[in-house]
C-alpha cells in the first residue's frame, strides 16, 4: 500500500497533543493578526490560548493528518 499524503495546509495550522489514545487537536485563535487594540481585555487574553478543534470536525482533520 502506498503512503497516505498529509494535507500540508492543515499540518501547518493544527497540531496533535496528548497520547495516541486520548489525542486532542489544537489550533491558534483566529483574528489575532492586527487591529487588536480595539478588542476588550477579555478577548485579547482569550486569543493567547490555543483552541480545541470542535468534535464535529475532528474526523475530517484526522483524515487530513494521518501521521500525527
Amino acid at each position: 500500500m502506498p503512503k497516505i499524503k498529509t494535507h500540508k495546509a492543515t499540518a501547518k495550522r493544527i497540531r496533535a497533543t496528548g497520547s495516541k489514545k486520548n489525542k486532542q487537536l489544537k489550533q491558534r485563535a483566529s483574528t489575532q493578526g492586527h487591529f487588536n487594540a480595539r478588542d476588550r481585555g477579555k478577548d485579547t487574553r482569550a486569543k493567547r490560548k490555543d483552541k480545541s478543534i470542535h468534535s464535529t470536525n475532528q474526523k475530517r482533520v484526522k483524515r487530513a493528518l494521518p501521521y500525527s
